[in-house]
Order: structure tokens, then C-alpha cells, then sequence
């Protein structure tokens, strides 16, 4: 066999040069990519090649300048038409590129994209006079100084260029008359760029996606001028105006086009395009959807697209449209997508009659109504069906598998389904992602799910013992059977050959008996949520082997015990055990864990004082120990600086998205719940409802982006710091129930963004902080219990002589003891408020 066509070896472990005995004389197209190469042999190069190679890749290897790359070309390569040198150490300035045009004379692709050029390799590029394909993508390249980019002139074949991922923002202006494709994505270009483009009247691809280009598309003079056009991507950019009005009208050769991601107005009936007749692709996702005028013409387009996507921007006032008029006419889609266009009607299913190889269908978000009716013929196309978020109702048609027997995705979330799962979803053998969510579905009837990787049940009224077939997939990941009425003991179920599991959420069901042990196999767990169940007993020590468990919420369960100390994973985030019977005190080691956000230990009979370790936790932002029996001094050593220091760095998001935090927070017995994207912001600690004794550490003033604190129900003695006036971000604040004395310290009216605050129950005296800003808003019950305090909003006024007999926080104190009256005078005004502020009331 002669090597005329291809040999490929590339992703070995080179790490150094070419060997010379290898059969090279023949070859056309060689790849040494992903091979560690570093240069060639010394005086050899590739003259063992043969003079008949057209096609070298040396991408992703080690060459770090122009020079050892031309070492290598001491051979004949005078036939090379395409090169790659992609993903190396390249930079210019040896003069390495201008040595290889003399000898590539009849290169006409080089690839060049992410290594380390500056300005200087355009002048490298100028004797490849054939050259008709270059990228230049991801490299330092910039506006400065490049001007009209005058090397193009030396480029006289040049059809391609792309220069992603750059900077050319300074004044950068293209001239060429033949160049047909150029790529800009995500590089900084001139406001003024699009004006420009009349210099390039042959282009017939223009892709400047992410740019940061605003204002309104330019004149038809300009853009509108480019008569032979067909891609055109202006998406995630912040132009504005109404494409009717625009130069996209005129550019009728247009295949492709996309506007997504921008602030355009958009016609929802297609009518600036029904002229189009060489379209295909359309994408205007996160636009302003904009109603036709009444009497508008039912107008038949010309094009026959096979990908079409319309959606409104999130932020935009919703619209109640109607499927476009224009869609009655196609009849080649593979790809529609209308979400979140509150459209409203009966499920369409005409355009499935109409589009016999439509792929993939995304309605949801909308307001679809009735049963989901489906044609009685197969569509063997179809992989991905969305209908979720909609207000469809009825049975799902038992015949659905054999309508989509190729099915990967299908979502039909947050609808009003009833009845019965069908059980044939089990034998459509290429589906990994069901969602049934958020319906009213009450039987489960599958049977093989042998190839399912997601399968979402939560919120339905699902009941009975788990069927085993459920747990057939070798390949399941994410399980999500939440808020239904399942029962019966987990520990039964065949658990032990699922080995990819990533989520686990069986939580709010009727589960019950041991924790099992069995969770041991599964070493990929991410999340586990077995909260609001009936689990009872320990805390298996097996659980110590999840080393990949970011999420875990045990809580509403009747575990008892200790918590195992060995407890540790290193990526452990947020872990859940509230409203339990665990014991003993807190001996787990988490306090490894870099990424530990929220602790949750509310409603149990946990002892001894809090452990120092939580003081090492440097990304905890919210503490939830309320309602346990931990004990000892509330010292600010026992927390430790580190965790005091970190309260702004909850992290956003949870565990790929599919867990949803909530943090309960109490204050004033009254609880807050916060969840989802709030959590970004939310920082708080709950040591509520324990024996804590001793005064409260002024160094507690020291969280300035606290949101949430709560030392009610404890046995603190002492003054309120007056250190508290600098948590400045402080929305909730309850000290009731302790036996804390002296002033209230006026400085506290400083804190303009509190809303909930309460001292009730105490051993104050003195007058109550002057009623202004925040504090004008609370009410009696914020105060009461202490009768030694006066003045509003309690009834009894003070009296000179309790205002003479005024302490303040030692720390205010002067050497004497003595208090500077002038500095605490307060002048009280006269108003109605609520122990919660009248932000949120």
C-alpha cells in the first residue's frame, strides 16, 4: 500500500523531533498535532517528506517562534497548500514567516490561531501571494497603528480571514475587493466598523457576534450595499432601531442571519424578509417583539427556512401573539423555536403535518392550551420536543413513543398533565432526557429507561413504592422525584450498579427506614436531597466516601446520632441537617472544605460550644445554629476572623442549576425564606434558641456585608456594641430574649437599611433610639419587655432623671465612667411603624 493519502498520528507524546526513518515519500497529508514537538532535526527539517504533501498539521505542540518553525521547512514542500500551526508559543520578529513564503509558494490556508502574534506578523505575511485562507484568531493583535490593515493589499487572493478573539478597536478600517469571509466574534472593533464595510463589496460572510457594537445598523449605502451577502451575524451586540427600517431589507442573497441578543425591534409577522427567497437560517432570540399594525396583508414569503428561531427579550412587556401567519407557508423547518413568546392557542400541530422532517421543536413559555394533540403517522426526525411551561392539560397521548420513536429530549414541565405516565417512554431507546415535572400526573408505568440520563418526576402526585424498573439505566445521573407521595425504604431498591449518579432528589416524599449503605458506590454523587422524609437512625460513616458531594440536605428526617467525624468532602457547598434528633457535639472535619457556603444545623440537640473550625471556613456566609443545646461563651475567637472576612463571598448558583437553595432565616419568630438568585446576597448568621451565656463580642461589628443576624432566646448579658452601627448592609437584626442591659446605642439609626429589628425581652433602660430613617418604622412590640426603657414608640416618657442615670457600652465610656451627655442627646419625633419595616410590610 503506497502512503499517497493520509497518515495520522497525531496526540502522541512526541516531545521532541520528527525521526527520519519514518515512510514519509509519499504522503499528501500529514498530522503531527497534540504530539509535544518542540523542532526538527537539526539540518534535516522535513526533507524526508515528499515533494507531493499538500496538508501539514503541526497544531497544539510546542514551537515558540517564526524561526523554528522555518528550520523545519528545509525540504521540498514547494506542493503545501494547507498549514496549521494553531496552539503553539509563536511569536513574530525573527523573520521566520517572510524566509517560508519563498518557499510556500503555493500555500493557500494558514492557520495560525492562538499563540502570541503582535502587530509586527502582518508584515511577515506579505509574500504569500497565493494565500487565500488565513486565521489569526486569539492572538494579541490590536488596533494601534493597523489602519486600513494594508497587508491585505499584498494578499491579492485572500478570501478568508479571521480574527476572533483580538483587539482592533483603534481605528482599524478593512480595504479589500476580494475578500469574501470575514470573522470578527468577540473582538473589539471601531464604533464606526459597520459603516465601513462598502470597502469590501465582495463579501459574502460578515460574523461580528459579541462585539459590543451598538447604536443603529448603518445606512443602506453601507451595510445594505454588500449586494452579495448570504451570512450575516450581528448577535449579542446592543444595536437598536426597528429592522424594518434598516438595510437588512435589501440584502436579499442572505442565507443566514442572526440578530439575537440585542435590543432590535422585531416584527412578528417576517414582513421585511418575505423577499428573501435564499434564506434558511433566521435566529432573532431576545429581541423586542413588536406588533404589525391592524390590516396588515397576509403576505406568502419566498424563502423556505430550515431554521427559525423568534423569541422576546425576558425584560420586555409580554405580548399575547399568534403563531406568525408566515410559518402556515413553510414547509422544509428542521429547527423552530418559539419560547417565551406568551403565544396562546391549541398545541400546533399542523406545523408537524407541514414539516414531516422537523428535528427539533421548542415552544415552551408560552400559553398553549388543551390536550396535546399529536398526528397519527410517525416522525422518526424528531429528537427534541419542549412544551414545558405552558397551561396544557389531559392525558399524555399513549401513542407518543411511536409518533417520536427517535426521541433524545422531551420536556412537557409545568402544564396540567393528569393520569398516567405512558409506559412505552421506557422503549424509546434513544431518549436520556424526560421532564414531567410540575404536573398532575398520579401513575408511573414505565418499564426499561434503559438509556435515560435525566428523568425529572418532582411535583406531581405520584405515589406507591418506587417501580424497580426505574433504576435499569446504566447511564442515569440526575433523579428528581420531589413532592410526590412515594413510600417505602430506598435501601430496597436495586441501587448498586448505578455508578454515574450526579443528583439524587427524593426529598418531601413518604420514604422511610435507614439510610442506605449503598450510596458508598456511588463516587460521582454531587447532590443528595432526602430531606422531608421519614429516614431514621445514623448517618451512615460510608457517606464519608462521597468525595465529589457538593450538596446535601438531610433535613425534616428523624436521624439521630452523631454526625460521623469523618464527614469531610473537599467540595462540599452547602450542607442541610435541620430539624432532626443528631446529638452530640460537632466533630465532622469540614472544615477542610475551601467551598463551604451554608451551614444548616437548625432544630436539633447538637452540644458543647461551637467548634473553632467553623472560623476556618472561608466562603461560609450563612450560619444556621438556632434551636440546639451548644453552649459557652459567644466569643468572637470561637468564629474566628477568617469567617468574619467572608461573608460576601456566597457563591452564585447551585449544582448545575437543578438544586434549589432555600435558607430559612428566623428573626422575631418569624421566618424568611430566601432562595434562588436572592441567595446572592445573602449573608447571615442564626444562633438563636441556645444556652450561650456572656456578653456579646464587640468584634461582631466587624461583618460589613451581613445581611442577617440573629442572637435571640440565649442568655447574653452585657450592652449592645456600639460597634453594630458599622454593619452598614444589615436588613435583619434580633437580640430578643437575653438578659442584655444598658443603652441602646443611638448610633444604630446610622444603619438606613435595616427592616426587621428586635430587643424585646431584654434589661434595657434608657431612651430608645431617636425615631428617624429605618427606625421610625418600628413599633412598640420592637421594645417591649424592657420596662426601664421610654420615650417613643413606648407609652411611658422619660423622665430627666432617667435620662441623668443613662449608661453607655463600656466602650463609650470615658475614663471616669462618666457619659458625654451632648454626644448621646437624643430628639425623639412622633410616628406609627411595625417591628418590621414598612420596606416590607
Amino acid at each position: 500500500m503506497a502512503w499517497s493519502l493520509l497518515w495520522m498520528f497525531g496526540g502522541g507524546e512526541g516531545y521532541g523531533c520528527l525521526e527520519e526513518e519514518r515512510p514519509f515519500k509519499e504522503l499528501q497529508s500529514l498530522d503531527l498535532g497534540w504530539n509535544g514537538l518542540v523542532g526538527c532535526l537539526e539540518n534535516e527539517g522535513f526533507q524526508v517528506l515528499s515533494s507531493k504533501l499538500s496538508n501539514l498539521d503541526l497544531s497544539e505542540n510546542r514551537f515558540n517562534n517564526d524561526k523554528s518553525i522555518s528550520s523545519c521547512f528545509n525540504g521540498n514542500l514547494s506542493t503545501l497548500e494547507s498549514l496549521d500551526l494553531s496552539a503553539n508559543q509563536l511569536t513574530a520578529g525573527s523573520g521566520g514567516f517572510k524566509d517560508l513564503s519563498s518557499r510556500l509558494k503555493k500555500l493557500e490556508n494558514l492557520h495560525l490561531r492562538f499563540n502570541q502574534y503582535n502587530n509586527s506578523i502582518f508584515s511577515s505575511l506579505t509574500g504569500f501571494s497565493s494565500l487565500k485562507s488565513l486565521d489569526l484568531s486569539g492572538n494579541q493583535l490590536t488596533g494601534s497603528g493597523l489602519r486600513k490593515l494594508e497587508f491585505l493589499q499584498s494578499l491579492p487572493s485572500l478570501k478568508t480571514l479571521s480574527l476572533k478573539d483580538t483587539n482592533l478597536s483603534q481605528g482599524t478600517f478593512f480595504n479589500s475587493s476580494t475578500l469574501e469571509e470575514l470573522y470578527l466574534d468577540n473582538t473589539s472593533l471601531p464604533v464606526n466598523f459597520l459603516q465601513n464595510t462598502r470597502a469590501l463589496p465582495a463579501l459574502k460572510v460578515l460574523s461580528v457576534a459579541e462585539c459590543d457594537l451598538h447604536d443603529t445598523l448603518p445606512a443602506q449605502d453601507c451595510l445594505g450595499n454588500l449586494s452579495s451577502l448570504q451570512l450575516l451575524d450581528v448577535s449579542d451586540n446592543q444595536f437598536t432601531g426597528n429592522i424594518a427600517c434598516g438595510p437588512l431589507t435589501n440584502l436579499i442573497s442572505l442565507e443566514f442571519l442572526s440578530l439575537s441578543n440585542n435590543l432590535f425591534e422585531f416584527p412578528t409577522s417576517m414582513k421585511p424578509f418575505m423577499n428573501h427567497s435564499s434564506l434558511k437560517f433566521f435566529s432573532s432570540e431576545n429581541n423586542r417583539l413588536v406588533m404589525e399594525p391592524a390590516g396588515v396583508d397576509n403576505l406568502i414569503p419566498k424563502f423556505q427556512l430550515v431554521f427559525f428561531r423568534l423569541s422576546s427579550s425576558p425584560t420586555s412587556e409580554a405580548l399575547n401573539v399568534e403563531i406568525p401567519d408566515f410559518l402556515y407557508y413553510q414547509y422544509d423547518l428542521r429547527t423552530l423555536d418559539l419560547s417565551h413568546n406568551n403565544i396562546a392557542g391549541m398545541f400546533p400541530s399542523w406545523l408537524l403535518k407541514n414539516n414531516t422532517r422537523m428535528e427539533q421543536l421548542y415552544l415552551s413559555e408560552n400559553s398553549f392550551v388543551g390536550t396535546l394533540q399529536l398526528l397519527d403517522h410517525p416522525y422518526p426526525n424528531m429528537t427534541e420536543l419542549d412544551i414545558s411551561t405552558n397551561s396544557m392539560n389531559g392525558q399524555i397521548p399513549k401513542d407518543i413513543c411511536l409518533i417520536f420513536p427517535n426521541m433524545w429530549i422531551l420536556k412537557m414541565a409545568k402544564n396540567g398533565f393528569t393520569g398516567y405516565i405512558p409506559s412505552c417512554l421506557g422503549n424509546i431507546s434513544s431518549l436520556s432526557f424526560l421532564d414531567l415535572s410540575n404536573n398532575q400526573l398520579s401513575t408511573v408505568k414505565l418499564e426499561q429507561l434503559t438509556t435515560i440520563w435525566v428523568l425529572e418526576l418532582s411535583n406531581n402526585n405520584l405515589g406507591g413504592q418506587l417501580p424497580t424498573s426505574m433504576f435499569n439505566s446504566s447511564s442515569l445521573a440526575f433523579l428528581y422525584l420531589s413532592r410526590n407521595n412515594f413510600w417505602g425504604q430506598i435501601s430496597d431498591f436495586p441501587l448498586y450498579g448505578w455508578k454515574l449518579w450526579s443528583v439524587l432528589d427524593l426529598s418531601n416524599n413518604q420514604f422511610s427506614g435507614m439510610l442506605p449503605r449503598s450510596f458508598v458506590n456511588f463516587t460521582s454523587l454531587g447532590a443528595i436531597d432526602l430531606s422531608k422524609n421519614h429516614f431514621k437512625g445514623p448517618i451512615p460513616r460510608d457517606f464519608c466516601k462521597f468525595d465529589q458531594l457538593e450538596y446535601l440536605d438531610l433535613s425534616e428526617n428523624n436521624l439521630s446520632g452523631n454526625m460521623p467525624s469523618c464527614f469531610n468532602p473537599p467540595q462540599i457547598t452547602h450542607i442541610h441537617l435541620s430539624k432532626n434528633i443528631l446529638s452530640g457535639p460537632l466533630k465532622y472535619g469540614c472544615y477542610n472544605s475551601s467551598f463551604f457556603v451554608t451551614m444548616d444545623l437548625r432544630d436539633n440537640n447538637f452540644t458543647d460550644s461551637i467548634p473553632n473550625w467553623i472560623g476556618n471556613l472561608s466562603s461560609l456566609s450563612v450560619l444556621l445554629l438556632r434551636d440546639n443545646l451548644f453552649d459557652g461563651k459567644a466569643y468572637y475567637e470561637t468564629l474566628g476572623p477568617p469567617l468574619m472576612d467572608s461573608m460576601d463571598n456566597l457563591r452564585k448558583g447551585l449544582w448545575l442549576n437543578f438544586t434549589e437553595e432555600v435558607i430559612a432565616f428566623t428573626t422575631k419568630n418569624m421566618n424568611y425564606g430566601y432562595k434562588g438568585k436572592i441567595l446572592s446576597f445573602m449573608s447571615g448568621i442564626d444562633l438563636s434558641n441556645n444556652n450561650f451565656i456572656g456578653v456579646i463580642p464587640p468584634e461582631f461589628g466587624n461583618l460589613s456585608k451581613i445581611l442577617s443576624l440573629n442572637l435571640s432566646h440565649n442568655n447574653l448579658i452585657g450592652s449592645i456594641p456600639v460597634t453594630f452601627s458599622n454593619l452598614k448592609q444589615i436588613e435583619s437584626l434580633d437580640l430578643s430574649y437575653n438578659n442584655l442591659n444598658g443603652v441602646i446605642p443611638p448610633q444604630l439609626t446610622k444603619i438606613t437599611t435595616l427592616e426587621v429589628f428586635s430587643v424585646a425581652h431584654n434589661n434595657l433602660s434608657g431612651r430608645t433610639p431617636e425615631r428617624k430613617y429605618q427606625f421610625g418604622t418600628f413599633d412598640e412590640s420592637c421594645y417591649e419587655g424592657n420596662p426601664f426603657l421610654c420615650g417613643p414608640p413606648l407609652r411611658n416618657n422619660c423622665s430627666e432623671e432617667a435620662v441623668s442615670s443613662q449608661r453607655v457600652p463600656d466602650d463609650e465610656q470615658g475614663d471616669d465612667g462618666s457619659i458625654d451627655m451632648e454626644f448621646f442627646y437624643i430628639s425623639f419625633g412622633v410616628c406609627a411603624g411595625g417591628c418590621t419595616s414598612s420596606k416590607t410590610a
